[in-house]
């Protein structure tokens, strides 16, 4: 386990400068995978067989999901919609909301995509006991630990009985490595663990993803529920 007396603080204008940083990248796929386009297709696979395998050795059901760090929604366009009845989408970048808008037009036509949160994740509450999966991409980098922390404690209020919390996010190698360009930082998995650890969460299924382009760090998926 990490260290319990290292912790990530950011700066004094952390999320201010991930704010800035991302208003500056465009609405689109390859905006939000930042050039890489070529991760989508095995991303979107190894999700869904991690989604499979909670439905197959657990309790999983696939009413109503919350993608967090949404962007555009491709996400949920390529993965949780094609499992779960209705998705929420949170994202603080309320250009990459309209997008979304947009680019899920024929789910929301249909009433498959539920509310759109224009709000960072700091400060998202969810509406209690919604939640089959609350689904985390590529996003906790831009909170503080303390601060990822809290938001894990209110998404467990925010779960349906029998309910997941997933986590899909780069680890590093060491304990923490700081991007100040956006703003973010790369965990190494013992401290993401920690981290789940002390939000009172339990680990009931991991996976690392496969196929990605050499020279990119690894990238681990957690499901949790509370203990």
């Amino acid at each position: 386990m990490a260290s319990a007396n290292k912790v990530f603080k950011g700066t004094a204008t952390w999320y201010e400068d991930a704010d800035t940083y991302w208003k500056s990248v465009p609405s689109s796929v390859d905006g939000m995978l930042g050039g890489l386009q070529v991760v989508h297709t095995p991303d979107i696979r190894d999700s869904l067989l991690f989604l499979t395998k909670l439905q197959t050795n657990h309790t999983l059901r696939t009413n109503y999901a919350c993608d967090c760090g949404a962007g555009i929604g491709r996400v949920s366009k390529h993965f949780l919609l094609r499992r779960f009845n209705t998705v929420d989408l949170v994202e603080q970048n309320g250009e990459f909301l309209r997008e979304a808008a947009e680019y899920l037009q024929s789910e929301r036509s249909e009433g498959r995509v539920g509310g759109m949160f224009d709000v960072g994740l700091q400060a998202f509450t969810p509406v209690q006991a919604r939640y089959d999966v609350v689904w985390c991409q590529w996003v906790l980098s831009h909170l503080t630990d303390d601060d990822l922390v809290a938001f894990f404690k209110r998404c467990t209020t925010g779960l349906a009985p029998g309910g997941f919390i997933c986590v899909k996010e780069n680890v590093a190698g060491t304990s923490y490595v700081v991007d100040s360009e956006d703003s973010s930082v790369t965990r190494s998995a013992s401290v993401f663990e920690s981290l789940f650890q002390k939000s009172g969460l339990s680990i009931i299924e991991k996976q690392t993803q496969t196929d990605f382009p050499d020279g990119l760090f690894e990238v681990k998926m957690w499901a949790l529920q509370p203990k």
